[in-house]
C-alpha cells in the first residue's frame, strides 16, 4: 500500500437517483454544440468542427447552491445535458458508443463570461472561465436502464421563473454517440469519464439570490439557488 505524503483528496462523486454514487474520473465539455447559440456566440455552425474543453471533477456539485464566484462580473448559466460513461477504450465506432453509457443527468456549465472573452481575445484557454470552484451545478444520475438512451424531447432553463433557455435535445449538432466516438480518437475514455453535451441558445447572467430550474425530458428537475 502507498504511503502518502499529504492526505489523499477525496474520490468526486455524483448522486444517483434511488441510491449510490457515480465516481468521477474526467469531465470532457462540448462546445457551441447547437446551431443556435453557435450564432448566438459569434460562430457558423456549418462550418465549426466540434472541439472539447474539460473541467475539473471536484467543479461538480450536487448542493442545489452556485456560490457567485470571484474576480467577475459577468456570470452566464449554460443548461446541459450530462453523459456518464461505464466504460470506454479508443476509437470507439459510433454505433457501439451508447453501449458505454451508465446513465445521464441535468447539470449547468456556469461561466464567468467576461474572463472567457479575455482568454478568447488573447487566445488563451478557456479555464479561467469555466473550471472554477462548483462551476457544474449537477443533479443525480438516472441510469439508462431506466430512463433509456436521451436523443429527443426538452432541454430548457427558467430563472426565477422564465425561461431564458429552451431548445430539444435532437438540436445537437453532434449526438452523443458522435461525441463518444470523436472524443475516443484522441483521447483513451474510461468508467468514470462524464461528458457535457452544450447549450442551446439564450445564455445569460445570473445573480445572488436567483433560482435556476433545469428541465430536461425524462429527467428529474434540477433546481439550484445563486448564493
Amino acid at each position: 500500500m502507498t504511503d502518502f505524503v499529504i492526505p489523499s483528496p477525496p474520490v468526486v462523486t455524483i448522486p444517483v437517483a434511488g441510491g449510490g454514487a457515480f465516481p468521477v474520473r474526467r469531465v470532457y465539455c462540448i462546445g457551441r454544440n447547437y446551431a443556435a447559440h453557435a450564432v448566438e456566440m459569434g460562430h457558423d455552425p456549418d462550418r465549426d468542427p466540434p472541439f472539447f474543453f474539460q473541467k475539473n471533477p471536484d467543479n461538480l456539485d450536487a448542493s442545489g447552491t452556485f456560490p457567485y464566484p470571484s474576480q467577475t462580473n459577468d456570470v452566464h448559466h449554460e443548461v446541459e445535458l450530462l453523459v456518464a460513461l461505464k466504460s470506454g477504450g479508443t476509437n470507439i465506432a459510433v454505433g457501439d458508443a451508447l453501449g458505454h453509457v451508465w446513465g445521464y443527468a441535468p447539470a449547468l456549465d456556469m461561466t464567468r463570461r467576461d474572463l472567457q472573452g479575455i482568454a478568447k481575445k488573447m487566445g488563451r484557454p478557456w479555464e479561467i472561465g469555466k473550471a472554477f470552484e462548483r462551476s457544474a451545478p449537477v443533479g443525480p444520475l438516472q441510469p439508462v436502464a431506466d430512463v433509456g438512451h436521451l436523443d429527443h424531447g426538452t432541454i430548457a432553463l427558467a430563472v426565477n421563473g422564465e425561461i431564458r433557455q429552451t431548445g430539444d435535445l435532437n438540436q445537437m449538432i453532434w449526438k452523443v454517440p458522435e461525441m463518444i466516438s470523436y472524443l475516443s480518437d484522441y483521447f483513451a475514455l474510461a468508467a468514470g469519464d462524464v461528458i457535457m453535451s452544450g447549450t442551446p441558445a439564450g445564455v445569460g447572467p445570473v445573480e445572488k439570490g436567483d433560482t435556476m430550474v433545469v428541465t430536461i425530458a425524462g429527467l428529474d428537475d434540477l433546481s439550484v439557488k445563486v448564493v
